[in-house]
């Protein structure tokens, strides 16, 4: 893991905790959640070693459960390659805008399968699209990572697993996936001041517009960083 460095780093200051994690996926728009090519673009990065996992606490692994539930950004695998990442509804509508628009992210036909259960139910969980689909777990998790890289699908709530005759908490989690637009595109009314709702992921540019805004945005953020590698980010 690459050390700590303020460089390239708009929020000033390093992720201690569920508070400082959402507001420093804010001041960044959109974020992979670990390193990548891009050095010093990632929360793992923004994090001191001292405060990632350890025997003592479970970091941003766990803090990312309070960033999901707060409703306000969008999280799921949608960067470098299908891994996980964090964005605010604005960025996340052009990510969207340029990958709806691509032949690759078509979905298959057990996307299409999931997608219309997903409509069907709202949310549904990794279990659920298992016995939907009738595989294991490792391909209807590359079902689930397809999807969620041609902004299909996001995960919309994470809650905390306790197990044991103790009910100890260690880490485990269980997701639930649903579309963008049944989180961002509800009216805020429906859910309460908690979810910010009522946001439009469509926007008033082409896919290629988009593109060049994610792009020039990284690029602006980390002025050192190759158009490769932040092709391997977004593309």
């Amino acid at each position: 893991m690459s050390i700590f460095r303020h460089s390239g780093n708009p929020f000033g200051a390093s992720v201690t905790d569920s508070e400082t994690m959402l507001k420093a996926i804010k001041a960044f728009g959109i974020i992979p959640f670990f390193e990548n090519t891009v050095r010093g673009y990632s929360i793992e990065e923004l994090t001191p070693p001292a405060f990632w996992l350890t025997d003592e606490q479970l970091g941003p692994w766990d803090w990312k459960v309070d960033v999901v539930q707060s409703g306000e950004i969008v999280y799921g695998k949608f960067l470098c390659g299908g891994k996980a990442a964090f964005a605010t509804p604005e960025w996340y509508a052009h990510l969207r805008n340029w990958r709806l628009s691509r032949s690759k992210h078509t979905p298959s036909e057990a996307g299409e399968k999931v997608l219309e259960l997903v409509a069907s139910e709202g949310s549904v969980n990794a279990r659920r699209v298992r016995e939907l689909l009738g595989v294991k777990k490792s391909k209807s998790d590359a079902v689930l990572a397809s999807l969620m890289q041609g902004t299909r699908l996001i995960i919309g709530d994470i809650q905390r697993v306790y197990r044991g005759p103790d009910l100890e908490y260690k880490g485990w989690q269980t997701a639930s996936y649903c579309s963008p637009e049944s989180i961002f595109e509800r009216p805020a009314e429906e859910f309460g001041p908690w979810r910010i709702g009522g946001t439009t992921l469509k926007v008033e540019v082409s896919p290629e517009e988009s593109l060049a805004r994610l792009s020039n945005h990284i690029k602006e953020l980390f002025p050192d960083s190759s158009g490769n590698e932040i092709d391997k980010v977004i593309l």
